[in-house]
């Protein structure tokens, strides 16, 4: 088999041997070039991931020139992307880098360079590590491309790593939205140069504090890139021993390595945001927390609620969550199962008693019960809520932060509102004995609260309020329902793909699920049975996830179950009178959303299993 299209770049091979005007170096990069297709090629067809004829196929699709055979395999073909980039690190002998939009490209390393002529010869310099390069390229072995870096940057020892045309593309496209100057890689760009202009600069404080301009811009474009990127969670971990400082961020409950910052601006990163959130900067031996109110946009801004803890080597970590203003969900929106959503439908309309939503933290309670209160909310109801903070806001609710430090605990708020004429009240968290009393005491005098609680399973709940010294009779004359719930990653549907699991796998969600309870699945292992799983992309960063699910388990306060709670029975009791009322647990809902193909059960035993 001859191809004579570039698979990476697209173009045609270079000079043939004997052509006019072709030096020797032409002719080595042009056999390179048929040499490289044939071998890569070849790797596909012999790992079986393309047939000989599609591979064949796909080179004809592609000399027209509308698309490069990369594109066409993996577009027209299915080729998978890791898969190509796998064959492509085997016959060059370097890494394979796909694109990903958290990647900070140098921009001094740009400086020098024209990005339409990196677009037209297919290479980026990445990253700058002392005097090794970091340089990606469609073709490690194109002499031509060789020289060119080598001009580029004289007497630097150069690191390749290869990439395909679209990902270099989109690096490049990256790279300009990178270049302005308020970009991470240009601010890191003028604060790497200040240490190399000064040789003497302090090892601990940087010689700048933190209202020198390039510390101010690059705590504010973390902040940026982190509403961006769909982060929940910053943090920012300094370490010792001139160590680059590391910034991570949670995205669908993962953390991530996103950049580091040069050790010497440790402290002045730290002490920036201690700045924006009002705290002392001078004190570094004992936790703080505080928040930021960051606006983003004329009509749009963030709180960021943080938190400082001292570490080794007299430095402090800081964790930003990120809390972003949002409307409230429809309660049809949030993914319950059919009978579930009934339940909770029904059990909202009561004239009174207490709803609990329970679960870790950020398992999405709050939007849970904002979920609820926007079922019910209509001008006949009077509702209030005591939140801390105020993440959610919806016309019709009167909304109030708490502000423990000068007194406006939760309790505090709760028994303001009994004095304003309510329907409808929502507590943020039932954090003590006191709050609790007031919301089960409000429950019973005509009141219909909600609040939230962090234990594990609903069952649980009950025994937790139980144990705080709640009176017995009381909470299971409120009891409507506990609702316990937790996030979990979902499949990506850009690559998602359908699979034939094996038999121990089948197995296992049986005896998971409860094997007289599977009989209600009605799902038998067959040859033709599937589940699913994300084959990893670049929407989801090739991880396979992207964004998440919730899971639900609902008990409900029948007669029988109150009278277990009356005599103070114990969860051994509680959780069979559960299962036999109809409550789904979990596991069990986890593993039908994975049946459906939203989820896998691997990651519904990461979050839901104890």
């Amino acid at each position: 088999m001859t191809v004579e299209t570039d698979i990476l770049s697209g173009g045609r091979a270079g000079k043939t041997e004997g052509s006019e005007g072709s030096s020797k170096k032409g002719s080595r990069g042009a056999k390179s070039s048929r040499t490289i297709e044939q071998n890569v090629l070849d790797a596909l067809v012999y790992r079986g991931i393309v047939s000989q004829a599609d591979v064949l196929a796909a080179v004809d699709d592609s000399k027209d020139g509308a698309f490069d055979l990369g594109t066409v395999l993996l577009d027209r073909y299915r080729v998978p992307k890791d898969a190509l980039g796998s064959a492509l690190s085997d016959f060059y002998q370097c890494p394979y880098l796909p694109y990903d939009e958290r990647t900070v490209i140098d921009a001094d390393l740009l400086k020098p360079l024209n990005l339409d002529y990196l677009k037209k010869n297919l290479w980026l310099p990445i990253a700058r590590r002392g005097s090794l390069i970091d340089v990606l390229t469609s073709d490690p072995h194109d002499l031509d491309k060789g020289w060119d870096v080598r001009r580029t940057f004289p007497g630097m020892t150069i690191r390749y790593a290869v990439g395909l045309r679209r990902d270099i593309e989109q690096l490049l496209h990256l790279a300009r939205g990178q270049g302005t100057s308020g970009s991470i890689g240009s601010i890191l760009g003028e604060l790497v140069n200040e240490i190399h202009l000064e040789p003497a600069i302090d090892p601990v404080s940087g010689g700048v504090d933190e209202n020198d301009s390039a510390i101010v811009r690059l705590t504010n474009q973390v902040i940026l890139e982190a509403d961006r990127l769909g982060a929940s969670d910053i943090h920012i971990e300094p370490y010792a021993d001139r160590k680059d400082m590391a910034v991570r961020l949670r995205i669908d409950g993962t953390c991530f390595t996103y950049m580091r910052i040069p050790a010497a601006y440790r402290r002045a990163v730290v002490s920036r945001i201690k700045v924006m959130a009002n705290l002392d900067i001078s004190e570094r031996r004992r936790p703080q927390d505080g928040k930021i109110r960051y606006r983003l946009a004329k009509d749009r801004e963030i709180e960021l609620r943080v938190a400082t803890l001292p570490t080794a080597g007299q430095d402090e970590d800081v964790v930003l969550r990120l809390l972003t203003a949002k409307q409230p969900m429809p309660l049809d929106a949030m993914e319950f199962a059919p009978a579930t959503l009934q339940a909770i439908q029904a059990l909202a309309e009561k004239p009174h008693g207490i709803i609990l939503c329970v679960g870790p933290t950020g398992s999405g309670k709050t939007t849970t019960l904002h979920a609820i209160l926007k079922h019910i909310n209509t001008d006949e109801r009077k509702i209030w809520t005591a939140e801390d903070p105020i993440e959610i806001t919806q016309d019709g609710l009167r909304q109030v932060q708490v502000h423990p430090k000068i007194g406006l605990t939760f309790a505090t708020a709760m028994r303001a509102f009994l004095r304003a004429d309510p329907d409808v009240i929502m507590i943020g968290e039932m954090r003590d004995k006191e709050t609790s009393d007031i919301a089960i005491e409000a429950s019973l005098t005509g009141h219909l609260v909600l609040s939230i609680l962090h234990t594990n399973s609903a069952v649980e709940t009950v025994i937790r309020l139980l144990d705080l010294g709640c009176d017995s009779f009381n909470f299971a004359d409120a009891m409507l329902g506990v609702l316990a719930q937790r996030l979990c990653k979902r499949i990506c549907n850009q690559c998602k793909e359908a699979y034939h699991p094996n038999r121990q796998e089948y197995d296992e969600l049986v005896q998971e699920y409860g094997a007289q309870d599977w009989l209600t699945v009605g799902i038998e292992y067959t040859a033709d049975w599937s589940l699913y799983r994300g084959r990893g992309c670049e929407a989801c960063n090739r991880t396979g996830f992207k964004g998440r699910i919730p899971l639900h388990e609902l008990l409900r306060g029948s007669e029988e179950m109150k009278r277990l709670i009356q005599a103070r029975s114990r969860t051994a009791e509680m959780l069979p009178l559960a299962l036999t009322d109809g409550m789904v647990t979990l596991v069990q809902d986890g593993i039908r959303k994975a049946l459906q193909g939203f989820t896998t059960y691997r990651q519904v035993r990461a979050v839901a299993m104890k």
